[in-house]
């Protein structure tokens, strides 16, 4: 049976072990419902209080073939720091009690209401890991695209692949290798990983409806909070796909070869067996992949379904593929 097992603990495992009353799982399990990065995202808490201090290595020592009697120059590897910040994402509930008493179950009433909390922060989460710069908006923390936006003229650039989309009617397809050595979520240091929830219970609010100013109610108050941020340790363990152009999906004869962009990303990463290797892209490019893809199982390159950690899931050789919402179709031309 297929899995994405490691070592590394997913958002998932590090619940289950902070939290044996099953408050905490119940909410990772809900996140995980909305969001499929969260089942294959590993986890690592920062070196920092405010995010993570990584080393990266700049260059190899230099070695050489030896005679007898003869020696060999002395050499060393090159290294550069960079630190990855987190940032806090958060959210305040207030429910007037007597609007949550009517039905006279007070408990699933701030659940139902909660779930729409932990969805909202879900999206904003996702949203953020792919698309979020840290340089124009700095609460937030920088996510992937903003890292792989060039096609020429970046270190990087041999890893962003173009679908020859043009426009601002454009998504992407990224392979990411999730693992402790190559890409994996951030907390700061000293704190819980995940989604934290605070029940404050009953407070006196000050009412936005009522008839005048200062009026006040009681009400039942939740706080979220999540600290998260991301760390590429090795930008050779993610590609974009860059440049598909969703008004061509429409058909399969207008659309990007998806399947032979699929398979160049898959070559451009050193190893795969370095941490848990994904795709991910939206519902209109993995509806015209699978559709391509038809064409392409005689030679094996098509999609399969296996059990993968006790979900079916669709497998692009081996390779399994997630759909993900976040991702937009309005994506500007990357040249």
């Amino acid at each position: 049976m297929p899995t994405l097992g490691t070592t590394t603990l997913s958002l998932n495992d590090w619940a289950k072990r902070i939290d044996p009353n099953g408050k905490t799982p119940m909410i990772a399990e809900l996140l995980s419902q909305h969001n499929e990065i969260l089942v294959d995202m590993q986890w690592l808490e920062g070196n920092l209080p405010t995010g993570h201090r990584t080393t990266v290595r700049t260059g190899l020592p230099t070695v050489a073939w030896r005679l007898l009697n003869g020696g060999v120059a002395t050499s060393k590897s090159t290294t550069a720091q960079l630190d990855e910040q987190c940032g806090m994402l958060e959210a305040w509930s207030e429910v007037d009690r007597d609007l949550a008493e009517l039905n006279g179950n007070v408990s699933a009433f701030r659940l139902s209401e909660a779930s729409a909390f932990i969805e909202a922060m879900n999206q904003e989460m996702a949203q953020t890991l792919f698309y979020g710069n840290s340089g124009t908006a700095p609460e937030e923390f920088t996510g992937l695209a903003p890292r792989y936006s060039a096609i020429a003229g970046a270190n990087n650039g041999s890893h962003v692949l173009t679908g020859s989309g043009a426009g601002s009617d454009n998504s992407s397809v990224w392979l990411v290798v999730w693992g402790p050595q190559t890409v994996h979520g951030i907390y700061p240091k000293g704190s819980a990983a995940g989604l934290m929830h605070e029940d404050l219970g009953l407070s006196v609010i000050e009412s936005a409806g009522g008839i005048g100013t200062g009026t006040r109610m009681r009400a039942y108050r939740d706080h979220w909070q999540w600290k998260c941020g991301i760390a590429l340790r090795d930008w050779r363990y993610a590609v974009r796909i860059c440049n598909i152009d969703i008004s061509n999906l429409v058909a399969k004869s207008s659309a990007a070869d998806l399947i032979e962009l699929m398979i160049k990303a898959i070559h451009r990463i050193p190893a795969l067996t370095m941490g848990k290797p994904v795709f991910y892209m939206n519902l209109t490019v993995i509806q015209m992949m699978d559709i391509q893809r038809r064409d392409d199982v005689i030679t094996g390159g098509g999609l399969t379904y296996a059990d993968v950690d006790g979900v079916s899931t669709a497998l692009f050789r081996g390779i399994p593929v997630r759909k993900c919402d976040a991702l937009l179709e309005t994506e500007a031309t990357i040249a």
